[in-house]
C-alpha cells in the first residue's frame, strides 16, 4: 500500500498500529513485526551507512537484533510523524535503557520507513533516557494524541 495516507495521528487505525508494534517488540515476534511492513519497507540507521530495502531484508535485520534480547517501545510524536523510544529490557526485570528513537512513515496502516537515531536522541522528544524496571503487568504501550505537547525537534 505504497502511496496510502497514514492514519490520522490518535485515530483507532493509528493505536492498533502501536498496540500491534508495542506486542511484536515487547514478545520479539518477528513475523509479527514483517506483517507491519509493506513490502518496499526501508530501515536506515544514520549516520551509519546501514540500510535494509525490502520486507525480508528488514524482517532479517529485526530476527538478529531480537535472537537474545526484548525491548519495550514507548511511542511518541517527531515532528508529526509516529516515532517508538525503543528501551533494551534486562532478562532480571532491571532499569530498562534508550537504544534509539525509530521514526516511522506510515502508508496505510503499514510502516514503509523506519529511521532509526541513536540513544541520545529519545530525549530530544521527551522521553526518558531510561524506563524504570519492568514487569509483566506493565505496559508501555501509549499512543500519542493529536496535539500532545512532546516536543517535535528534529533529530541531528
Amino acid at each position: 500500500p505504497a502511496g496510502e495516507p497514514a492514519p490520522a495521528a490518535g485515530s483507532p487505525a493509528e493505536q492498533a498500529l502501536v498496540a500491534r508494534l508495542t506486542r511484536a517488540y515487547r514478545s520479539g515476534d518477528v513475523d509479527a513485526l514483517v506483517a507491519l511492513l509493506t513490502d518496499d519497507a526501508h530501515l536506515a540507521m544514520p549516520p551509519f551507512p546501514v540500510e535494509y530495502h525490502g520486507r525480508a531484508a528488514v524482517g532479517g535485520f529485526f530476527a538478529s537484533l531480537f535472537g537474545q534480547r526484548r525491548y519495550d517501545v514507548v511511542a511518541t510524536r517527531a515532528n508529526g510523524q509516529l516515532a517508538f523510544g525503543v528501551y533494551l529490557r534486562t532478562p532480571a526485570g532491571g532499569i530498562r535503557h534508550a537504544t534509539g528513537l525509530d521514526v516511522l512513515t506510515l502508508s496505510g496502516d503499514r510502516i514503509r520507513e523506519i529511521i532509526h537515531f541513536d540513544a541520545g536522541v529519545p530525549p530530544t522528544f521527551g522521553l526518558p533516557r531510561s524506563l524504570p524496571a519492568w514487569s509483566t503487568r506493565s505496559s508501555s504501550a501509549r499512543t500519542p494524541a493529536a496535539g500532545t505537547a512532546r516536543p517535535e525537534a528534529a533529530p541531528e
